[in-house]
This record gives C-alpha cells, structure tokens and sequence, in this order.
C-alpha cells in the first residue's frame, strides 16, 4: 500500500510587492509562473505578450517595474486571467499578479519582485 506523503519539498516562490496578505505582498510557485507562462504564449498576440512571457517564464533572482511598465503588464495579465482557455488556476494567480501591479501602477510606486526558496 502507497500514501502521498504529507510534507512536500520545499519549492521556490516569487513573492511580488504591493499583494494581498497582511505584509502587501503575494506568493507564487516559480511552477505556477512557468504554466502561466505558458497559457500567455497560446492566448495573447505575438506583438503583445514579449513582456508577460519574458517575467513569467524568467523572473531572475528579483527586480522592478517602474509604475508605468507595471500598468502595461497588469493589463495583459488581466487579459490572461479572462482567456477562455485559461485553466481556473493560472487564471487565479493571473489575477492576483494583475491586481498587484495595478496597485503598484496607481501608487507610483516600483513594483518589486523576488525569490525566495523556502
């Protein structure tokens, strides 16, 4: 007889400023970003997904957004998270990632990501 063990692995999580939780700040599998990346390809245009693509497939070790590019991604997420072919899930951390830029946009303020392995 198997069982799925309880206690997983520790996996890597983007945790982006400007998020919901107490701190203002959002946590996302680098799995999920990866997927997510993945449904950007499919569902946004080729002349507009270089950027979506370029931060979900690749977010580095951490970075910024001035409020401007923020606004310009939270838009195209936004357009993600409402595809008809994204899976709920990845529409779920779309939104979520939308909203977090948009807050950044409308504070003028930078919006700031990074790793965080455990």
């Amino acid at each position: 007889m198997t069982r799925k063990h309880a206690i997983n692995d520790a996996e890597a999580h983007v945790v982006t400023s400007h998020g919901s939780d107490f701190f203002g700040e959002d946590r996302h599998t680098l799995k999920s970003l990866t997927s997510l990346a993945g449904y950007a390809e499919g569902c946004l245009l080729y002349d507009e997904r270089g950027p979506v693509v370029l931060l979900l497939s690749n977010p580095g070790e951490g970075g910024t957004m001035t409020p401007g590019q923020a606004a310009e991604v939270a838009v195209l997420l936004l357009k993600l998270a409402r595809h008809r072919f994204v899976r709920a899930k990845e529409s779920a951390v779309a939104h979520a990632l939308a909203e977090a830029a948009t807050r950044a946009a409308e504070s003028g303020e930078p919006w700031e990501w990074r790793i965080e392995a455990a």
